[in-house]
């Protein structure tokens, strides 16, 4: 597989890297495992985030003793200095290092500037300065707040959601940022689980390259499967473009990717990652699990929607959720009347 540099930044990997937030979910020895595995069949980048509970102490803990074999971003939600400072020293220790080779603001609103009177950027660059930090990056999921980052030329890299469910203006910001010479690292490459095929999936981003993927991943299976393409470069073929196609046709538009920024704070407990997409769900895996007595509850929890709009400030993708979520409830009472199959 091809390697790539990420912007200024130097850094260069194989275009194939490991997004951390899933080891969340397993233990910390499974985590070990499936990071070593990782690491020896060539992956070398590996993103975390402070917000991703223990998943930098299980990074820190596989590599312990191997800091200087592999690239490390993290990143905080903090919007004050105090908490920024904070979170870099609690990711210093968790992952067992002096620091990290690209810090990040994380899932922002707003492009953090020198003078802009928060103070943020000042302290990326105090860090920068103090040898924690090696480079300054950051993450968004609004399509105009990326536009704006890159246009600033204020950062080294900037992760952004990117799949081939990405629309002309994703596309776009693609190659402003190659334009720029600022480092692109793709998330969401699944659009949070509707993208079924791994195959498709990368053949797509490798097309581009300057884009770095990271592949949230919890299992081992899911995990050979991105390996596999470090021996066997991805092709777009007839195939897989035809393939890619339909499913564009069947998925564009506003969909909920999942990410669970809305949650957990619905009043009603309308569990939103999942009730928003069902629709999806049941057409793009076994449709049985989604139809349990269990899922038909916390679907009809969508009737006691208060439209308080808590859920629609909060979303990165500016989807307005209450009705998303009535759609998808009405279409779920269809299949389970049986006047629509799946």
């Amino acid at each position: 597989m091809r390697k790539l540099t990420l912007g200024t930044t130097g850094i260069t990997v194989p275009q194939n890297a490991f997004g951390a937030l899933p080891i969340q979910r397993i233990s910390k020895e499974e985590a070990a495992k499936l990071l070593r595995k990782a690491y020896d069949g060539g992956m070398r980048f590996f993103d975390t985030a402070r917000a991703y509970s223990d998943s930098e102490e299980k990074l820190g803990y596989a590599f312990e003793g191997m800091r200087d074999k592999i690239y490390i971003a993290s990143k905080t939600m903090g919007t004050t200095p105090e908490k920024f400072w904070e979170d870099l020293k609690t990711t210093l220790t968790n992952l067992k290092t002096d620091y990290l080779d690209i810090y990040q603001f994380h899932c922002v609103n707003q492009c953090y500037r020198p003078n802009d009177g928060t103070g943020m950027y000042e302290c990326m660059l105090e860090a920068k300065k103090q040898g924690k930090i090696r480079h300054i990056g950051i993450t968004a999921h609004k399509i105009e707040v990326a536009k704006e980052i890159v246009e600033s030329n204020l950062y080294e890299t900037l992760q952004f959601p990117f799949s081939y469910l990405c629309s002309q203006k994703d596309i776009d910001l693609v190659k402003r940022c190659k334009e720029q010479s600022i480092g692109f690292i793709a998330m969401k490459g699944l659009a949070g689980g509707l993208i079924t095929r791994s195959d498709a999936a990368m053949s797509y981003l490798y097309q581009y390259d300057n884009v770095l993927p990271i592949w949230g991943i919890q299992k081992e299976q899911e995990l050979d499967e991105w390996l596999s393409f470090m021996d066997k470069e991805p092709e777009m073929t007839k195939e897989i473009s035809d393939f890619i196609e339909k499913d564009r046709k069947e998925l564009m538009g506003d969909f909920c990717r999942g990410c669970g920024y809305c949650m957990p704070t619905c009043p009603a407990e309308i569990e939103i990652a999942t009730c928003a997409r069902m629709s999806l769900l049941l057409r793009r895996s076994p449709s049985a699990g989604h139809l349990t007595k269990e899922s038909q509850a916390k679907m009809a929890k969508i009737d006691e929607c208060i439209d308080c709009g808590v859920c629609k400030t909060k979303c990165p993708y500016e989807l307005d959720t209450p009705n998303l979520l009535r759609k998808n409830y009405e279409d779920y009472k269809k299949v389970l009347a049986g006047e629509v199959t799946v």
